[in-house]
């Protein structure tokens, strides 16, 4: 350091070669070198008659010719003020060095920071507007959704009121629309208030008691009706290891499966759902459940897996136009899995269905038998889930021309018949879809009156609709009228 504050050389091309400004001052305050950015920042043409305290006068005074400092002079940083020649200041960082041994010379290296202050200045207003903004988002969300549900409701209830005494099919098959939608939109509005809210990361899991199989009960009773009249079979399981009375949220796990099972129905003309819960792992009262709702719809590629759990995701844009959905619902599922510190995931082929899973741990409730807990961590070696799509992928798919494979679409065609007669065409088209699905492989005319056949129940035409049932029913075998 000595060396280096005697050669005055090296100053000068040190201070060259910064950006900060530069200033060597002596002991009485006056300054024998500045760079180019200290004459350029502080607007000086010559520092001849002024000195350090010129530039720093809160830390700096001249007393009977000496220098004293208010500062470190170890070179540590200090936040000051520096003055210009104009008497004008800006907010600077500097430091100031000097050596131990008595040289008289030291050195000040700063730069303005007012442009970086004003930045930072900015900076913390965006983030208060953004914070400002999200607030009025959220509070617009909750209103909005709060003054939505009100008519929703109120039309709900009244087209219950109005069904209960209504004779007519026809319009008792318009208030059944008209109830379907109003249960749509109430879904919808809460999956727009729930992404809402975990986006804010203001949604919290509750923890109550509740009964396991009660739950799964009320989610299988929600969803049989539905998945019945599609000509599905629905089947539901639960370990019989699992204790009953569980600590929890009950209702994030019913929207869960529900969500799951909605989809399961809505992407599968043929074949089954099955709804499995086994027990993976135990830690003290703690425990995992593994849930697998599985299907034989029309599944997944695997390049579009990931599409699945973003927000407002479709796989592609012909599933939203033919299937219906925000994309929002995947999203909100696998959220709430985190929130109960589990998983979420969906092993898929196209055409051969799907198997979406999810785990999450929960408490054993204090009424259960002690001896139903395990004291130490275990983790059960089951491979169910891999098990079950297996079966899936590997079952009878009733090709066409087999026998099973026209039980099957007779089936579909005696309820297609009977949702004619009774104009619920929105059940028609969903076994007209089916019956699309069974003659994958028939003969060119077998599959063109099958096009045909949905296009005339879209069209809700019961004569043509009526025609090409019994065109269908001649071409496939005949046998079906005996």
């Amino acid at each position: 350091m000595k060396e280096i504050l005697k050669s005055g050389e090296y100053l000068k091309k040190l201070g060259d070669c910064l950006f900060d400004f530069f200033l060597v001052f002596e002991d009485d305050g006056s300054i024998m070198y500045a760079n180019e950015e200290a004459y350029t920042l502080l607007m000086y043409d010559s520092f001849d008659d002024k000195g350090i305290q010129d530039i720093f006068p809160t830390i700096f005074t001249v007393t009977g010719g000496r220098l004293t400092s208010s500062a470190e002079m170890d070179g540590r940083m200090v936040a000051t003020v520096a003055y210009r020649s104009n008497s004008t200041c800006f907010n600077a960082e500097v430091r100031f060095l000097n050596d131990d041994e008595g040289i008289t010379r030291s050195v000040c290296i700063g730069r303005d920071i007012s442009g970086r202050d004003s930045m930072m200045r900015e900076i913390d207003k965006i983030k208060e507007n953004t914070i400002n903004m999200t607030k009025i988002k959220d509070e617009f969300v909750a209103n909005v959704t709060h003054e939505l549900r009100t008519p929703v409701n109120g039309i709900l209830g009244n087209i219950r009121e109005l069904m209960n005494t209504e004779r007519d099919k026809s319009r008792l098959y318009t208030m059944e629309m008209i109830e379907k939608s109003c249960a749509d939109m109430n879904a919808l509005i809460n999956n727009i208030l729930d992404f809402s809210k975990l986006e804010a990361g203001k949604f919290e899991i509750e923890e109550r008691e509740f009964s396991l199989r009660d739950m799964i009960n009320y989610v299988k009773s929600n969803h049989a009706n539905k998945i019945h009249d599609k000509g599905l079979d629905f089947f539901v399981s639960v370990a019989p290891d699992i204790p009953d009375i569980l600590i929890g949220d009950e209702l994030r796990l019913e929207q869960i499966l529900n969500n799951l099972l909605s989809n399961a129905t809505k992407f599968t003309s043929v074949g089954k759902i099955m709804l499995e819960v086994v027990q993976t792992a135990r830690a003290g009262r703690k425990i995992e459940l593994f849930f697998m709702v599985m299907d034989t719809g029309i599944g997944i590629a695997e390049k579009d897996k990931d599409k699945l759990f973003k927000e407002f995701s479709q796989v592609d844009a012909s599933i939203s136009r033919q299937y219906g959905g925000t994309g929002l619902g995947l999203n909100i599922s696998k959220h709430l899995v985190s929130l109960m510190d589990g998983n979420i995931s969906v092993d898929s082929k196209p055409g051969k269905g799907s198997n979406f899973n999810f785990s999450v741990w929960l408490s054993v409730a204090d009424s259960e038998d002690d001896k139903s807990i395990a004291t130490d961590f275990h983790i059960d070696t089951t491979s169910v889930a891999d098990s079950q799509m297996s079966q899936l992928e590997e079952e009878e798919t009733f090709s066409f021309g087999s026998s099973e494979n026209a039980e099957e679409i007779e089936k579909r065609l005696m309820k297609l018949v009977l949702c004619v007669e009774m104009d619920t065409w929105d059940k028609a088209e969903t076994f007209a879809e089916a019956i699309k699905q069974l003659t994958i492989g028939a003969p060119k005319e077998i599959s063109t009156a099958t096009l045909k056949l949905k296009m005339a129940v879209q069209k809700e035409n019961k004569e043509k609709t009526t025609e090409i049932i019994d065109e269908l029913r001649e071409m496939i075998g005949g046998g079906y009228n005996e």
